[in-house]
């Protein structure tokens, strides 16, 4: 019990915000311009993870984007979009 009371304490939070960003977020260049971040091929978001994010807030998004797919986590962003 102490274990899991523990592991469950130094789980990082993370910020719903930046879910709901992905979807209203638009990329804005390149040949993927214009459409939304939750949107872009998998493949895109892995020659970023290759070749690095951009900085700042778009950098981070993409990296979201891209962790979610890695891991499978799609599911909460249609969770948020059915709830808007």
């Amino acid at each position: 019990m102490y274990f899991k009371k523990h592991m469950a304490e130094e789980l990082p939070q993370g910020n719903p915000d930046v879910l709901k960003e992905l979807l209203i977020y638009k990329m804005p260049f390149g040949k993927y311009k214009d459409r939304l971040i939750k949107e872009l091929p998998v493949s895109y978001l892995e020659w970023f993870a290759q070749k690095g994010f951009p900085p700042g807030k778009l950098g981070m998004l993409l990296q979201t984007m891209y962790e979610i797919r890695l891991n499978g986590l799609e599911y909460l962003l249609h969770g948020l979009k059915n709830k808007r």
